[in-house]
């Protein structure tokens, strides 16, 4: 059962493109780098409709500066209020007046009874941005091996750690280019760091465990471990 286990787990593993994640960067197993960035999003529908026109130049100019491709994510999760209600229930448990005690403990229940039925979703957005080797067309050998499943993502990560502070530097420069033309839309934007890159995938990819085991707020990573 345990070597089922394993080749289950590797199985899976086979399947994901991430290799490490270090230094807010995500590493690829073909080599290939990627940072995130997370945006806060904004009411465009509250802006006045000269902030309107302002904002969508903007936006084709920050469209316009790109010389590489990004890319754009929204990531639509189910709200988990858990931890709020918790800390409502202990602080109607601490209220010495019954009548604030029970009013506390009824507004947590109808909280929790709204979300339940009206299922509120949370939406971030991301913009990934890459930095990619020019690709070789593969050679009928290599195309032989792949069909092999010969596995050659070891040789492309070393590669890819080989030059990676130079790659880094390349990296750390696109996304100041993106973070300066969202920053000029009025756009709130910061690089995710390690730990919340390893957060992230961690919910994207355990999305029912992940409600049950938490990641806790601080990693401890040591840089090229994961």
């Amino acid at each position: 059962v345990r070597q089922r286990k394993r080749q289950t787990k590797a199985t899976i593993q086979s399947y994901m493109k991430i290799s490490q994640i270090r230094n807010d960067t995500i590493i690829l197993k073909n080599g290939g780098l990627r940072a995130v960035i997370e945006i806060e999003a904004l009411n465009f529908n509250l802006k006045s409709e000269t902030e309107q026109k302002a904002i969508i130049a903007g936006y084709e100019s920050f469209v316009n500066t790109l010389t590489f491709p990004v890319q754009i994510v929204l990531r639509s999760t189910k709200m988990n209020i858990d931890p709020y209600l918790l800390d409502l229930r202990n602080r109607a448990e601490k209220h010495t007046n019954e009548l604030l005690k029970n009013q506390t403990l009824d507004y947590a229940n109808f909280v929790e009874k709204i979300v339940d039925v009206a299922d509120i979703m949370q939406k971030r957005f991301y913009i990934v941005v890459p930095l990619d080797e020019s690709v070789k067309q593969s050679s009928t050998l290599g195309q032989f091996f792949s069909w092999m499943k010969v596995d050659e993502s070891l040789g492309n990560v070393q590669r890819a750690l080989s030059g990676f502070s130079e790659k880094a530097t390349r990296l750390r420069e696109r996304v100041s280019l993106v973070e300066s033309g969202l920053s000029n839309v009025g756009l709130k934007v910061k690089r995710l760091s390690t730990d919340q890159l390893i957060k992230l995938y961690y919910n994207v990819y355990n999305p029912s465990t992940a409600q049950q085991q938490k990641l806790p707020d601080s990693l401890n990573t040591k840089e090229g471990m994961l």
